[in-house]
């Protein structure tokens, strides 16, 4: 059983997002609440799987709740998927580097947002839906050789090949076609980096990836 918490400061939109994922059998709403500073308690009461969040909120807003969830070692279980009302380009990267799993836009199909709930559980993806690909791919230039900056020393090269093709959104099965590997041997590849770098998840990875240029964020 998944469990979900929701943190949004518009009632509407949670009683719709809790309505959608308690009809499934595998994922269950623990609790909700209307604001960070509320919402960061009742994450420490219910150790959810899934932290789904509001960007923008009264008391303390998205960005700073997921960074204050991801530095609690109590919490390390617990992933954070970012929701806002707008395609904002310019805080996917703040809301990665505060260590959210995921950042999705409210507007997505019923489908993509069960699609996302699931993957971030297992920790299997980054940005699984079509529609958060989009956005992503805005800060995504063409990965450099395999030379890698601070943080990815430890890395062999294909580590490094994969961990680029991570950052730019692939699926392990696309990272394996683009590395012409099994999907199996492509999540050996990641796994073995996550640990290398002690990432918490592959969002850290895309993170380190931008901050040690392995891929470097568009500048237009």
């Amino acid at each position: 059983m998944i469990r979900v918490l929701l943190i949004d400061d518009q009632p509407l939109i949670r009683s719709g997002f809790r309505a959608l994922l308690d009809l499934e059998d595998d994922i269950e709403v623990v609790a909700e609440a209307a604001d960070g500073k509320e919402g960061l308690a009742l994450v420490k009461e219910h150790l959810p799987d899934i932290v789904l969040i509001d960007i923008q909120m009264p008391v303390v807003d998205g960005i700073e709740a997921t960074r204050l969830i991801a530095a609690d070692p109590a919490l390390a279980q617990v992933h954070v998927v970012i929701l806002t009302n707008y395609g904002m380009d310019e805080h996917i990267f703040n809301a990665l580097r505060a260590g959210a799993a995921g950042f999705l836009v409210k507007d997505i199909l019923p489908e993509d947002l069960l699609h996302a709930v699931r993957v971030a559980a297992r920790g299997d993806a980054l940005l699984a839906p079509s529609i958060t690909r989009k956005l992503i791919n805005r800060y995504v230039a063409q990965p450099l050789n395999a030379t890698a900056g601070t943080g990815l020393e430890e890395l062999t090269n294909r580590e490094r090949e994969a961990v680029a093709l991570v950052a730019q959104g692939l699926s392990n099965d696309e990272i394996a076609d683009h590395m012409v590997i099994s999907p199996t041997t492509a999540k050996t590849h990641i796994n073995r980096a996550m640990t290398k770098v002690h990432a918490r998840d592959r969002a850290q990875l895309v993170v380190l990836a931008y901050e040690s240029s392995l891929v470097a964020p568009r500048s237009s």
